[in-house]
């Protein structure tokens, strides 16, 4: 626990009693993965660590001070989105093998002893399937996983629909981890309005309704019409308002009601660190896919801590309200807070003259 702890202190905050309860089950994580190697065969691998719990209660935040601090050389922390775009591209280059799964997860974790995936979640039911045959390997490879999550293995893919789709994976995680409720009172990033940007995500904003006054606030251009252009990814080309150089400029209906992919996102994040996305609308009737979409893109630009700017025709709360909704639009809500509101009340009356 001290690890964890001494983090929290020069972070300049005391762990409360939920996140001290976690890193309670961290330190033994720490004594198991650093003990050192009987003369005579080897250790079993330690379990694992399953964290969740609602948005802002600090699971992202413990996962990254103990994979900074455990001393354990052979270790990888990556983003759930990142690791199955990597994996479904080895899983192609070993196709013609039956043991194409396995394969590929060799060779991505290749000696790795400790892996830290951030976000864990499953809503299709065909991932839930793949994802079973992954961790089985992962596991089967005698690599230890950390994870977060906002749902207990119980409650992944709640959908009652498909729930049975994800069962086995279920039962695989709650026999391989330990899971652990980190769910204390306190939003903390709710709570945590700092005066200044502490990340790259954080310096960009909301705008709303997006006049001409509040874009040059922001140091933005309304990009002209002969500024559109297809941007490729995937072999294909998406429709963007702008490219200028490390900015790239889209519309919300072009990008996120169109057939677009968390791989795509992730592709695009590579070439471009700073993203504007205009015309957010109100979600209330709106096409799931698309605030599904949407969702994916604000968990990839955050993960990757690319620059942000979204504009949207009404205040967040009011966009981000409707049934066709995402379950996770919770932690969407939360990594779109940390953006600060550039947008003022008075600022709204001026939107006719921008027309």
């Amino acid at each position: 626990m001290e690890k964890v702890e001494l983090a929290a202190t020069q972070a300049g905050f005391t762990l409360d009693p939920a996140q001290r309860t976690a890193a309670g089950r961290l330190a033994r994580l720490d004594a198991e993965l650093t003990r050192k190697r009987r003369l005579f065969g080897a250790n079993p691998p330690p379990r694992g660590v399953y964290l969740w719990g609602p948005v802002g209660r600090g699971k992202s935040w413990l996962a990254t001070a103990f994979f900074e601090a455990v001393d354990v050389r052979q270790k990888r922390r990556v983003h759930f989105h990142e690791f199955f775009r990597e994996f479904h591209a080895a899983y192609a280059r070993h196709r013609a093998d039956r043991r194409a799964c396995e394969l590929a997860v060799a060779e991505l974790l290749d000696g790795c002893r400790f892996l830290c995936f951030d976000e864990f979640h499953v809503h299709d039911p065909g991932d839930a399937m793949m994802m079973g045959r992954v961790l089985t390997s992962l596991f089967e490879q005698n690599i230890t996983l950390l994870t977060t999550s906002n749902y207990p293995p119980a409650g992944l893919m709640p959908n009652p629909v498909y729930h049975h789709m994800v069962e086995p994976l279920i039962t695989l995680l709650e026999s391989s981890m330990d899971t652990v409720e980190v769910a204390g009172p306190t939003d903390y990033r709710a709570e945590s309005r700092p005066t200044e940007a502490r990340t790259e995500f954080q310096r960009g904003g909301y705008l709303w309704p997006g006049t001409a006054r509040q874009l040059t606030a922001a140091g933005l251009v309304r990009p002209g019409p002969d500024e559109r252009c297809g941007v490729e990814t995937g072999g294909r080309e998406l429709p963007a308002l702008a490219v200028r150089e490390a900015q790239v400029w889209f519309d919300f209906a072009e990008l996120c009601d169109a057939a677009t992919s968390t791989i795509d996102y992730l592709s695009l994040a590579d070439r471009f660190d700073h993203w504007v996305l205009s015309g957010l609308p109100r979600m209330t009737g709106g096409s799931r896919d698309a605030a599904q979409r949407f969702a994916n893109l604000v968990d990839v630009l955050c993960d990757r801590d690319a620059r942000f700017h979204l504009i949207g025709e009404a205040p967040l709360e009011e966009c981000l309200r409707g049934e066709a909704l995402p379950i996770d639009i919770n932690r969407t809500a939360s990594r779109l807070r940390l953006l600060p509101v550039l947008a003022a009340p008075e600022d709204v009356g001026a939107a006719a003259a921008d027309a």
